[in-house]
């Protein structure tokens, strides 16, 4: 077992640190204080990005797409766009988690979108900046329980509902709607639709306040009477009860990964920063032992431990996709314990460097409040064991709820 970076994989994680170190940190606490301004320093970013991506065929729907490999594709061990993305992210999330999640063209429609879309799509939807709308307000953590119909009309979908929490949903090039076509089907008849920005029927009703993230803009959408070319409908558009949710779900296995990546890097974001606040008062001594340590000592290396942890989970769930490995319960478990961790840690760090942590002279207690979304969206906490238990132990949402 060799839990080193390969030498590709390094080059892109600094680079990525070098973004987030010249160009996130020193914006940071501007766009916190300013929510919904757009940060226009991100799109000369996006341009470069852009430029690095172009020929890559893993990147079809946008840098921030996944897609699982094959295993008759993969040529033995890879690491490839689902390894890459995680990698990028730890990184960019040091610097800032709602300018990462601002970026143009890195949505997470496009993870959608590569997850379930046919190679036409694909090819059409390259370069697009796709959010993601999965979240009612009668339907949050059980995406089965969505209402938004999707009733078909000819060559079109006429698609009708209200869609919130849209991450990126005002300044994204189109929105990734979940949808059901027949609501008596149950799971098995909710279905994707790319719906392109300026459809007449789908309308930004506001913008909402958050916590934390805000430089990153979340929306709530209404669609009525929107009509969206049948061809915008991703990946196969029969209704299999058999197969069930598996279609859709399929993009909650590749972004989970990615949002675990998000907290990974806010967390280490916060230790580093302690450590170094505190560097008169300790001395991490890794060879001495635990009992040996100072109570604060004792503390940050318990939560050093759990990051490491957080980390290779979410390795792990990415390179399994990128090996054409089913990944959904090591998805949840990465998303799980990153999401709980990072907010452990963030808040920890915080408590650690007292009246410094809370103060706005530091970032520490901006890093607080961006990470507890991450142990909320993709999935909350509970929602998260509830799947890995079912995957444990072999029962279906039916069986276990």
């Amino acid at each position: 077992m060799y839990l080193e970076l390969p030498k590709k994989l390094k080059s892109l994680q600094n680079q990525a640190q070098q973004v987030a170190n010249e160009v996130f940190r020193p914006i940071s606490r501007k766009y916190d204080l300013a929510e919904h301004e757009y940060p226009k320093e991100l799109d000369m970013l996006a341009s470069v990005m852009d430029g690095m991506n172009q020929g890559s065929p893993n990147t079809s729907a946008g840098a921030g797409a996944i897609k699982q490999t094959s295993k008759k594709d993969s040529g033995g061990v890879k690491n490839g766009t689902n390894m890459t993305t995680v990698v990028g992210l730890v990184e960019l999330c040091w610097g800032d988690v709602g300018l990462a999640l601002s970026l143009p063209r890195q949505g997470l429609g496009n993870a959608a979108i590569a997850a379930v879309a046919n190679d036409e799509q694909l090819k059409r939807f390259k370069g697009t900046w796709a959010a993601m709308a999965i979240t009612e307000p009668g339907a949050g953590s059980d995406s089965a329980a969505i209402r938004t119909t999707a009733v078909k009309d000819g060559d079109h979908y006429v698609i009708n509902g209200e869609k919130i929490y849209v991450t990126s949903g005002e300044r994204a090039d189109a929105v990734v709607v979940w949808a059901t076509l027949d609501k008596n089907l149950g799971r098995a008849a909710i279905k994707s639709f790319v719906v392109e920005k300026g459809t007449p029927g789908m309308e930004v009703v506001r913008l909402e306040k958050k916590l934390g993230i805000k430089a990153s803009d979340t929306a709530a959408i209404n669609f009525t009477d929107c009509r969206v070319p049948a061809a915008n409908l991703l990946g196969n558009a029969d209704i299999d009860v058999k197969k069930g949710f598996a279609g859709v779900m399929q993009t909650f296995d590749n972004t989970r990964p990615v949002v675990a990546a998000m907290a990974v890097g806010c967390a280490r974001a916060a230790l580093e920063r302690t450590k170094e606040i505190l560097a008169e008062h300790i001395n991490c001594d890794y060879t001495k032992p635990f009992n040996q340590c100072s109570a604060v000592e004792a503390e940050i290396y318990r939560l050093e431990a759990e990051w490491e942890a957080a980390k290779l989970l979410t390795y792990k769930a990415a390179w399994m996709a990128d090996n054409g490995q089913p990944n959904s319960k090591e998805a949840s478990v990465s998303k799980a314990k990153a999401g709980r961790v990072g907010n452990a840690i963030t808040l920890k760090c915080v408590e650690l460097c007292s009246s410094v942590g809370y103060g706005e002279t530091e970032l520490l207690e901006k890093w607080s409040r961006d990470s507890k979304i991450l142990d909320i969206f993709e999935g909350t906490q509970q929602i998260q064991q509830l799947i890995i238990a079912r995957r444990i132990l072999g029962k279906s949402s039916a069986e276990l709820k």
